[in-house]
Parts: structure tokens; C-alpha cells; sequence
């Protein structure tokens, strides 16, 4: 088995068993693709937050910063896109993002784990920004794990026991 097949193999083990019994288990009210989509907000708010703080600390040269924004410019163009996909994830179906990102979110996790190391050896005066990266990066794994998962058909949540008997309310 290849590398690339390896990477794949784990990313569908994680989409699967960690990620879609998740989703699965929320409330209709609340599909997971909303919770992705609010998780990529709040990674977005958490980039903005570490590139403030770098700034007021003076961490930051001319070239970072324009670097640090345009990859914050870049997280928020992929929201826009992925909001504007969103209509195409339906209930019952499966979800056409799944494929779309299968690239995407492999390559994400790396990065995560490289702002959690840079979070850890960063000098003291650094680490509050760069845990709020770390945080962020965190969060768009989450949420893009979460986008990608396939919303249960209506009613499904209603048929659901979760191993449990019958209520006494729901004896007949």
C-alpha cells in the first residue's frame, strides 16, 4: 500500500468512525454542516485574533505580515466558497463536499500539528498569539471534517434509540 493510499485509508477511518457518529448524533436543528460551518467562523476569528496579537507585540516584520494576512485572506475566500456550496449538501444524499475536499482535509491535519509544535517551542512573549493559531488551525479541522460528513435523512434522529428501551411514556 502507498503513502498517498495510507492517507486516504485514514481519512476515511476518520471521517467515518470519529467524525459522521458525531454529526449523526446531533439534532435535526442542528446538521453537522452548520457546526463545520460556524467551526470555519470561529477558526477564521482565532486566525484574526493571532495575527492582531503578533501585531501588537511587535512580532510581526512587513513581510509576515502580509504573508499572515494573505493566508487569512485566503481562510476566509475558502468560507465564502464553501458557504456558497452549501445548498448542494442535502438531506438523505450523499455529500458531493466530501469528495470535493477529500484534498483537503488530509492536508490540514499537518498543519495543525506543526502550529501546535510552533505553539509549544515559541518564545514566551509569542505564545499566547501562537496558541491562538494553534487553537484555529484546531478548529478548521474540526469544521472541515464536519462539513464533509452526510446529512441523515429527515426523521432519522426520530427512529434513533441509542440503545435504550422504550420510556414509560413511549410504552403503547
Amino acid at each position: 500500500m502507498s503513502f498517498g493510499e495510507r492517507v486516504n485509508q485514514f481519512d476515511a477511518w476518520l471521517l467515518d468512525r470519529i467524525f459522521q457518529p458525531f454529526a449523526d448524533a446531533l439534532p435535526e436543528r442542528l446538521p453537522a454542516m452548520e457546526v463545520g460551518m460556524s467551526f470555519q467562523v470561529g477558526s477564521i476569528v482565532l486566525s484574526a485574533a493571532s495575527i492582531s496579537a503578533l501585531l501588537v507585540m511587535e512580532g510581526m516584520t512587513l513581510d509576515n505580515v502580509i504573508t499572515n494576512l494573505l493566508g487569512w485572506f485566503f481562510e476566509v475566500i475558502f468560507y465564502i466558497g464553501i458557504h456558497r456550496l452549501r445548498g448542494m449538501v442535502r438531506p438523505g444524499y450523499q455529500n458531493p463536499l466530501r469528495v470535493m475536499l477529500a484534498g483537503m482535509r488530509p492536508i490540514s491535519i499537518p498543519f495543525a500539528v506543526y502550529a501546535f509544535y510552533q505553539a509549544l517551542t515559541a518564545e514566551r512573549v509569542y505564545e499566547l498569539a501562537l496558541w491562538f493559531n494553534s487553537l484555529s488551525q484546531l478548529v478548521f479541522v474540526a469544521g472541515i471534517y464536519l462539513i464533509s460528513c452526510n446529512m441523515p435523512p429527515p426523521g432519522h434522529r426520530a427512529r434513533q434509540t441509542f440503545g435504550r428501551g422504550p420510556l414509560p411514556n413511549e410504552i403503547g
